[in-house]
């Protein structure tokens, strides 16, 4: 018995791709490799930067620079990992699905557990955070915003103060409206994003252009006051906002050509992305001191205040709001749907109910899926404050791409034949520092950043234990077909018209 329940806990899912379609459980292939890549930026892109500063500042001072440094290097080289399993398997899931195919069914639902985490409390952090952008814009337009009662969550956040609020409405209708907008199709959102994510680089660009006009170097004096201590406490604060990269790969099941675009995606949106957090991190350190970033009342639009300030005109801070609260909307999109594309591959290997893989037959999209999904992330961004969600979304992160790294070497040897259009440079080496770099930065997480999460990932494994194990795809397949992935291959297309 002992034995058999080892055997299912260590069970890897065979490799094999679909030769012909499963009715129900396809999702078009409509994606662009551009389109793909504006994914990745837009999931990155605005959590890191239009209010995460106020975060990571406070911990490390200047040398938030050097924190913005270690988890881009970190995230540059789980990147190159990414790219040569999303090229190999392409698939829905993402490290979810990795894992399950490298490491075994227990570490995939661990894993499962970190993504879900990390893509849910991540939606839900950037819609509190789009709030009080929406609340500046409404107060630079009109001179009127939205009471504390309606735009604040009633949880004390880490300074225990009472809020005064009752519900974060504008977080709530936020994630409402993406769902709608999910529900119309992947392409339909696919586009809007890229108009968003345009319109957001523009505004950032502007930003770092104005920031720089006011440069100071007195703002960085002292630029190591923090310790290395803060600068590694605060690129775990940071790092969650990578989770872009994690965001393109849950569209391998419909991207065209998904070998070759995954790959120029994710390393193009990973380029983009470094760029921009340097010059806008640097534009407002060096416009305003450490300490400005500390003061909580500037943390809900900390850059629209700075163009404020510097320009002595409330024109440029209202494009800034009205820049962030267009592209925060982008963020929000797209981590809320690689939340429902890893539901829809957990459901498709039956650990989850089946009823996370049914494609609406009109929209083709995961309709029941995506509004389950919206509603829990609804509650989150209405009712917790954001401060206690930050980190736990690093946590996930992290764990993820460290997963990912492990799984390069373990497929390396154990299907040393699987067709790889892209390798990582520099194997080993490369795969080894990305969890080296992942635990380093874990290390500064803080302690009850880790409770939060072993809590999680036991209710994972229970639920698990309850319903999954008895329910997986594996237990009962008696074909390939049944448990085959979409690969979305040429081979495998002209197969099917041969």
């Amino acid at each position: 018995m002992a034995g058999t329940l080892v055997a299912q806990l260590l069970r890897r899912k065979p490799i094999v791709f679909q030769h012909h379609p499963h009715q129900g459980e396809e999702l078009p292939r409509n994606l662009t490799t551009f389109q793909l890549m504006m994914f990745g930026v837009g999931a990155t892109v605005g959590t890191g930067i239009f209010f995460v500063l106020g975060e990571a500042v406070p911990k490390a001072g200047p040398a938030v620079l050097i924190s913005f440094m270690i988890a881009g290097f970190a995230a540059g080289l789980s990147a190159l990992c990414y790219a040569e399993l999303a090229s190999a398997i392409p698939v829905s899931g993402s490290t979810y699905s990795y894992a399950y195919h490298a490491l075994g069914e227990i570490v995939a639902v661990i894993i499962a557990g970190c993504v879900l985490l990390e893509y849910g409390v991540a939606t839900g952090a950037v819609a509190v955070g789009w709030s009080g952008y929406f609340n500046e814009l409404l107060h630079e337009t009109i001179g009127w915003q939205l009471p504390d009662a309606l735009s604040v969550s009633p949880i004390p956040g880490t300074d225990h103060v009472p809020t005064g609020g009752i519900i974060n409405l504008p977080a709530v209708v936020l994630v409402l409206l993406c769902m709608l907008l999910l529900i119309r199709g992947a392409s339909e959102s696919a586009k809007i994003n890229a108009i968003m994510v345009m319109i957001k680089l523009t505004v950032l660009a502007l930003f770092s252009v104005i920031g720089f006009s006011a440069f100071n170097a007195d703002h960085f004096s002292n630029f190591f006051a923090n310790g290395f201590t803060g600068v590694s406490a605060a690129a775990g604060t940071i790092f969650f906002s990578f989770i872009g990269l994690d965001a393109v790969a849950t569209a391998g099941e419909e991207v065209k050509d998904p070998q070759k675009a995954l790959p120029r995606a994710i390393i193009g949106a990973l380029s983009i992305v470094s760029g921009i957090y340097l010059a806008v991190a640097g534009a407002g350190l060096a416009a305003k001191p450490a300490s400005f970033f500390a003061d909580k009342d500037n943390a809900d639009a900390g850059l629209a205040l700075i163009l404020k300030e510097i320009t002595g005109n409330e024109v440029w801070s209202t494009i800034l709001a009205a820049g962030a609260v267009i592209s925060i909307f982008s963020v929000t999109l797209v981590t809320l749907y690689g939340q429902t594309r890893i539901l829809f591959a957990v459901g498709r290997d039956g650990l989850i109910s089946k009823k996370f893989l049914e494609v609406n037959q009109r929209t083709m999209t995961p309709t029941f899926n995506t509004v389950v999904v919206s509603i829990v992330i609804a509650l989150i961004g209405g009712f917790v404050p954001a401060d206690y969600l930050w980190d736990t979304v690093s946590i996930g992160t992290l764990m993820a791409f460290s997963v990912v790294a492990i799984g390069i070497m373990v497929l390396r040897r154990t299907h040393p034949e699987l067709e790889r259009p892209f390798k990582v440079p520099g194997y080993p080496v490369t795969p080894i520092l990305t969890v080296a770099a992942c635990l380093y930065i874990m290390y500064g997480l803080a302690a009850i950043t880790w409770v939060i999460f072993l809590i999680w990932i036991v209710l994972c494994i229970a639920f698990y234990w309850l319903y999954g194990m008895r329910n997986a795809t594996l237990n009962h397949y008696t074909d390939p077909e049944e448990i085959a992935e979409p690969s979305g291959r040429r081979r495998d297309l002209e197969d099917e018209r041969g």
